[in-house]
């Protein structure tokens, strides 16, 4: 995990608690709305991979009592994960690519709405992803999977001085480059073959030479749509577009990309298909269900978006109609850490990963609300574009000083926790009653981000291991480890 030269370790802030009175008052427990819905307030609670669906991705039961223990603590609005958009196999994740995951996902709305007392809107994030394969052997990635081409022959006789390799049969040439010194290997391999010995292979939308890629623009608009349509059939309150991070829409509009076919280069270019997604989606659900998007504020990666790419995409997004912008920072691919052979590269390993999920090791401005100055930004200018669409700032976010302080300044509309919310559930409900002084608060060390990137159950340190003798607790796969937050 990527780590500052000299990182200082900075302390959970201390706070005053909100007496009830005080917090019926304050900007956060007042009411907005978002498209044709009412929030009872400005909480929320942003997408987490629990890594709790079946290998086929359907609800589990576990996914209902994931949902259910945050719904006990009435956030206004709670997103739930990451779900796959298309029908294909992609492990534990929840998918919405078939009418068959239909039954579990209305379950899933149901379970929630009584949870909550129907106080907490439930929205769903859809999201399409590229190939990303585990990084392999050595021998097996010289074996079966580099292509041999005549730029390998020529550089393997220009470097031995031995023209005899232009004519050799394939077979020697891969065992030539397997017993090869790294600094030989990468003198043969381009930058793209480096990648995937070391790394694994993975797609971009850059990829032209590839049919599929190619026709990305053609099929995604649909291949959203349907999904939205079938999350507005299973009761959803919204639909959430994950146009963020290191996934297919998010690598639309980077400015890496540089696709000549009108959906690469420019910002209105790299914005094209990301908007005609958009366009699909309402048409399918509706004007009057709430669309909203997850986008970054900065990719915090060498080439890729700043804050004022995320400025121009802010009012775009607003000026086509969606609901909600939501705001987060980083977690990309192109500076994660190296996996270890046999897994496959994980997008929150990097600086770009840092700035996503920041620890108390940080630098001098500390993790606590770390990207809402590029919230501010994009809401400033939605503001000035003529547009009133809500704003939500999340990262680091875990008093209520803090997150009234955001909202009484205009920098957001909406304050989200993610992993605030996944130490205590009942954050909101104790806060808004008086009680704040019983919040379990989060320690920022990111054990659940990295049970994440293991692709194990996420838990929290903080009660997973607290009376694990009670009755009727469900525990990890792992067998040392409870599933779910004691009640309150």
């Amino acid at each position: 995990m990527w780590k500052f030269a000299n990182p200082i370790k900075h302390p959970i802030p201390e706070t005053r608690w909100p007496t009830a009175e005080e917090a019926k008052r304050s900007r956060l427990f007042q009411p907005i709305e978002i498209g044709s819905i009412t929030l009872d307030n400005r909480t929320w609670v942003p997408a987490m991979v629990p890594w709790r669906a079946t290998e086929d991705g359907f609800v589990t039961q576990d996914n209902l009592d994931w949902y259910r223990r945050f719904a006990q603590g009435q956030p206004a609005a709670l997103v739930v994960e990451a779900t796959g958009v298309r029908d294909i196999p992609s492990g534990p994740l929840l998918r919405i690519g078939h009418d068959r995951f239909l039954p579990g996902l209305k379950k899933l709305v149901e379970t929630v709405r009584e949870a909550s007392e129907g106080r907490t809107k439930l929205f769903i994030q859809i999201i399409d992803f590229l190939a990303v394969r585990r990084r392999p052997e050595p021998a097996r990635y010289f074996d079966r999977f580099l292509k041999i081409v005549w730029r390998h022959r020529a550089a393997i006789a220009e470097l031995t001085g031995d023209s005899n390799w232009l004519g050799v049969d394939e077979t020697k040439i891969r065992q030539f480059l397997n017993a090869a010194p790294r600094d030989i290997i990468d003198r043969v391999l381009d930058e793209r073959e480096r990648e995937s010995l070391r790394f694994g292979y993975r797609e971009r939308v850059t990829d032209m030479h590839l049919r599929h890629i190619r026709e990305l623009p053609q099929v995604l608009p649909g291949i959203f749509a349907d999904p939205a349509r079938r999350a507005r059939e299973a009761g959803f309150d919204g639909v959430e577009l994950h146009y963020a991070h290191a996934y297919t829409m998010a690598g639309f509009l980077s400015a890496l990309n540089d696709r000549t076919d009108g959906y690469g280069g420019a910002r209105e270019n790299r914005a094209r298909l990301p908007l005609e997604v958009y366009c699909a989606v309402r048409e399918r659900v509706g004007g009057d269900y709430v669309v909203g998007v997850r986008f970054l504020g900065d990719e915090v990666i060498l080439g890729g978006n700043r804050i004022s790419d995320a400025v121009y995409f802010g009012v775009e997004f607003a000026r086509a109609g969606f609901d909600y912008l939501s705001i987060s920072k980083g977690g990309k691919f192109e500076d994660a850490e190296q996996p270890k052979i046999g897994q496959a590269v994980y997008p929150y390993t990097g600086q770009s990963g840092y700035e996503c999920m920041p620890t108390t090791l940080s630098d001098e401005r500390g993790p606590f609300g770390r990207a809402v100055p590029l919230v501010a930004q994009i809401k400033r200018a939605v503001n000035a574009a003529g547009f009133t669409t809500p704003v939500v700032a999340t990262g680091g976010i875990t008093t209520f000083e803090q997150a009234e302080a955001i909202l009484q300044s205009g920098d957001a509309d909406i304050v989200g926790m993610a992993r605030q919310a996944l130490a205590d559930p009942d954050w909101f409900l104790k806060v808004k009653l008086g009680r704040g002084d019983e919040v379990r608060r989060c320690t920022y060390t990111n054990y659940c981000e990295a049970l994440d990137q293991a692709h194990r159950q996420v838990t929290c340190k903080l009660w997973d291991r607290k009376e694990l003798d009670e009755s009727g607790i469900t525990i990890a796969a792992d067998g040392r480890r409870r599933l779910l937050a004691p009640e309150w």
